[in-house]
Order: structure tokens, then C-alpha cells, then sequence
């Protein structure tokens, strides 16, 4: 049953491992996203929302959009993945996959810097400080997500 690591079997179970890691990162990343994007859904319909200024507003909808957007995107293979049954080319399904859930992870970089920014205005009425909170996990998830793996591939 297992056969050499080049044989096609070997490289079908390979590539059906690459596809369950993905399924299960997809499991960790959707309900953060979908908590995100159901908490900033209600937001505008709570009584204080109306009082905001302008300025915070504007901020609100880049954070509502980053998030729906990665929602949209992490969804997006196992949606495909559904409506492709049965997959026929799985190494082009796994490729496009990928780069949904790294544009996703990108929209979800900036919806939880921007909703550290709203937050913490609404608390602080600190404009400066929100902000600079906001640029510091901008830099956090950036050294996290993005840095440290994309250095670590590279070597």
C-alpha cells in the first residue's frame, strides 16, 4: 500500500495532507473571523453607535470590510472544494486554496490592527495612542504571521 515517495499513491497522500493541514488552519482562522465580523455587524445597531465621530466611522467600515472580506476568503476552498466534487485537479485546487487564505490572512492582519484602533479610542479617547497600539500589533502580526514564516521558508 505504500509504495515509493515518488510513486503516484505517495504523492496523492502527500498532496490529501497538505490539503487536511489546510482544512485544519481554516478551522482555527474562520471562527475568529466570523466572531470579528458578527461582533462589528451589530456594532452600528447598538444606541451609542450613532454618537461616534466621524473620523471613528470611517474607521469602523475599513474594519467591518477588512474583516467580511477575510470571512469571504477563508470560506472560499471549502465552498469551492464542495461545488468541485469530485476534485479533478487537486495540485491546482490546493494552489488556488493557498492564496485565498493568504489574502485572507492579509484582510484579517489589517481588520484586527484597524479593530484595536476602534477600541481603544472608544475606551481612551486617545486618538495617538489608539493609533500607536494599533501600529504595534500591526507590527506583532506582521513579525508573527508574516516575517517569521516567510524567513523561515527562505532558508
Amino acid at each position: 500500500m505504500g509504495g515509493p515517495a515518488g510513486d503516484s499513491a505517495g504523492d496523492e497522500r502527500a498532496g490529501a495532507g497538505d490539503l487536511g493541514d489546510l482544512l485544519s488552519e481554516l478551522r482555527i482562522l474562520l471562527p475568529g473571523a466570523q466572531t470579528l465580523t458578527a461582533f462589528l455587524i451589530i456594532l452600528p445597531f447598538n444606541g451609542g453607535f450613532a454618537q461616534i465621530r466621524a473620523e471613528e466611522k470611517y474607521v469602523y467600515v475599513a474594519t467591518f470590510l477588512c474583516a467580511l472580506v477575510s470571512l469571504v476568503l477563508f470560506a472560499a476552498p471549502a465552498a469551492q472544494h464542495r461545488l468541485q466534487r469530485p476534485l479533478l485537479d487537486r495540485e491546482r485546487f490546493k494552489l488556488r486554496a493557498n492564496r485565498l487564505v493568504v489574502a485572507g490572512l492579509l484582510f484579517l492582519s489589517l481588520a484586527l490592527a484597524l479593530a484595536t484602533q476602534l477600541v481603544l479610542d472608544e475606551v481612551l479617547r486617545l486618538a495617538w495612542l489608539s493609533w500607536a497600539a494599533a501600529g504595534g500589533v500591526a507590527l506583532l502580526i506582521g513579525a508573527l504571521w508574516w516575517r517569521v514564516p516567510i524567513r523561515a521558508r527562505g532558508s
